[in-house]
Parts: C-alpha cells; structure tokens; sequence
C-alpha cells in the first residue's frame, strides 16, 4: 500500500508539471533551437578548427569555444538529451560527433573540470548507449582528474591560474566534478575514485558552507597544512555574499553524492542548503534567482537563469531521496515552468540557444544577461528528470 501511495503521488506531480509545461511541444522548440544552432556553428568556427562547442553569444556573435574550455560538454549533452526524449537516430549522430570532440581532454590534467567537459557528455551517452568505448574515456578522464587530489588538503584542486592570489583553491563548482569518480568505481570496482570523491565532499562540507548553509565560492589551502588560508568569492558580488550558481552547485553536487554513497550526512546537507535557497527573502517569486543573493542592486541585478535551472535538475533529484518529496518536486516545477514561459528565447532567434537571461561572472562584466550552454544543460536535463519523477 505505501509502494502504491507513492506511485499515486509520482504520477499526480508528473501530471503537475505536465498540465502546465507540456513537454512534447517544449522539446519540440528546443529541436528547432538546436537545428538554429547547428546552422550556425561551422560559420562561427570558420578558421578556428580548434573551436567545438557553442557556449553563449558575445558581441552579437555565436561564441564557440575549445575542448579544453570548461563548458565545452554541455552541447553535446543537450544533443544526447534530445535523443534521449525523442529517440531519433538524427539526434545520437549529432551527439557522437559533437562528443567525440572533447575525447582529447581525458588525459588533461591541467583542470579540475573533468567531469562538467567528460561526464556530461561521454557520460551522459554512455547512460543512454552502453558504449564501450565511452566507458574506457570515462575511466581515463577520471584517472587524470584523480592526480589533482591532496591528501593532506583532502580536496582536488581547481585551479591553476593565478597561483600569486591562491596557493590551493578549490570551488564550489568542484562538487559537480564527483559524479565522474563516483562512476568510476561503478564501472572499474577500483574504490580509489570512491574515496577520493568522498574525501572531497566532506573538506568541502566542512569548510565551505557558513552557519546558515550558504556557501563560500573559493576556499584557498595550504598544501603543506592542509588549513584554511582564505574564503573568498571570484564570480560573486564578495566574499560574504552567497553566490547563486555556487549554491546551485551545492544543492546538485551533495544530493548527487547522497544517491552514490547515502551518507546521510550528504542528505542532511543538501536539504540544509535548499532551505537556504528556497526560503532566503531576496528569492523571487518566479524562483529564478538574481546572480548573488546579497548583490546591493536588487531588484535591478541582473538574474542568472542558469542558477535556476541547476536548482530545478538537484531538487527533482533530491525529491527522490527526502521526506519532503512533494516540496521539493513542486517547487521544481514551478522552476520549470517559470523558465519555461519567460526565460526562452523565441524560435529561430539567439543562434539557437533555448534559455535566455543567465549570468556568467557580474563582477568581470563577463557573459552577463546572456544565453549559457549550461543553462540549457541542465533545464534540459531537469524537464527530463520531472517526466521521470
């Protein structure tokens, strides 16, 4: 009877989400954005062989960038998603070919971003292929990515720019980054990638996130210590404020580490977080947030579409694992249809993209009210997710 209760409750919020965004037309659009897109990127990428994937539009032009790029897997995950609903064989083949772009970066081990550039794309077609040869690049990026880790730190390090301001630094973002371990040991029974990943999570939940569970974009360590040397932020309004996308990241990243590990210590967290985001007084109605909740122009800032999106995909997961499934499901919804009816670009407009008014780096002046790649990654995948709630 309680199987069945539940089963009753999936279908009646699925029914929710359905009644007000009606998916087979949604992704029909985002066909038709992407077919834009595709027309558009060997012009952009004329002279640049180099160049392999869309991710925003910069100075009224479509901007591609390299494999090495940190958002180059995005595109071909949206490619592997629209194959993924519609089942069209036009849809795989574009996503082999787009994917089989970012193949070089499994053995680069100059970035953190392994898993944002390999898993989403060679891991999300291996989800849906079972290919074998995908499975052996997910391995080796994950290899690669593992040399980045420090025992005494307990952390994989992020970056290795502007090593004059940070001796270790290491992100929020770095948490999406754990999916390609854990995956790793699924695949390999070599519980080297397991504990690396655990490690991570738990340094990070230890000193990343302030007493309210909002989260510090970068902590910087020292390497010989292991201690905290600083807390700042690179992509916020400051150091105090609570970027959005970065509690994003950690919404998705800790309730993906509950589903692999389920630590409860994991499932505390991520609901810990999505309190803070959910119920924080400068979230707006529409639950789309501005690009830092403590940004001092509210409500003239601008909002970051993207953010939004990544709180949607984490808490239709997070929805499968909590007590309070029907809050964070609903919620997610509402998400959903919210970008759905105001935040998309019109069709055949914005070289294809499918979600407009998202925020890269305010304080850079950078990808500011712009389409992302990653906004459409993870809108997608969140549609996909509540269809399947």
């Amino acid at each position: 009877m309680r199987l069945l209760g539940t089963l009753a409750a999936g279908v009646l919020l699925h029914g929710a989400l359905q009644a007000q965004v009606k998916l087979p037309a949604v992704f029909a659009d985002a066909e038709k954005q992407t077919e834009v897109m595709l027309k558009a990127v060997p012009e952009a990428r004329e002279g640049k062989a180099d160049l392999v994937s869309p991710r925003t539009i910069e100075n009224g032009k479509l901007k591609l960038v390299a494999s090495r790029d940190w958002t180059s897997g995005f595109f071909p995950g949206v490619l592997w998603f629209l194959y993924e609903y519609t089942g069209k064989s036009e849809w795989q083949t574009q996503a082999r070919a787009y994917t089989a772009n970012i193949e070089r970066e499994k053995t680069n081990a100059g970035t953190h971003d392994m898993g944002f550039k390999v898993y989403c794309s060679f891991g999300t077609g291996y989800r849906l292929t079972n290919d074998a040869a995908y499975r052996d690049i997910i391995i080796q990026s994950a290899k690669t990515l593992s040399t980045r880790f420090n025992p005494k730190v307990g952390c994989l390090r992020s970056w290795d720019h502007h090593k004059e301001v940070w001796g270790f630094p290491v992100i929020i973002d770095n948490m999406m980054n754990l999916e390609l371990l854990f995956e790793a040991t699924k695949l390999t029974g070599d519980s080297s990638f397991y504990k690396i990943a655990v490690a991570h999570a738990n340094t990070t939940m230890k000193n990343h996130f302030r007493p309210d569970f909002s989260s510090f974009h970068v902590i910087d360590y020292d390497t010989v210590t292991g201690a905290v040397v600083k807390k700042n932020t690179h992509q916020g309004y400051s150091h105090e404020s609570a970027w959005s996308r970065g509690q994003a990241w950690g919404l998705y990243g800790y309730t993906m580490c509950y589903r692999y590990t389920k630590d409860p210590a994991y499932l505390r967290q991520a609901e810990q977080i999505a309190a803070f985001i959910l119920k924080h007084p400068r979230m707006p109605k529409d639950l789309v947030p501005y690009y830092d909740f403590d940004a001092p122009g509210i409500p003239n800032e601008p909002r970051d579409a993207s953010a939004a999106a990544v709180i949607a995909s984490g808490l239709y997961e997070l929805s499968g694992y909590s007590q309070q499934a029907k809050y964070y499901r609903n919620t997610a919804n509402k998400i959903v249809t919210n970008l759905t009816k105001s935040y998309r670009s019109p069709i055949g407009e914005d070289f294809g993209f499918i979600l407009l008014h998202s925020t890269g780096s305010k304080p850079s002046n950078s990808e500011v009210d712009v389409p992302l790649n990653y906004a459409d990654y993870y809108y997608l995948e969140a549609l996909l997710r509540g269809k399947n709630k």
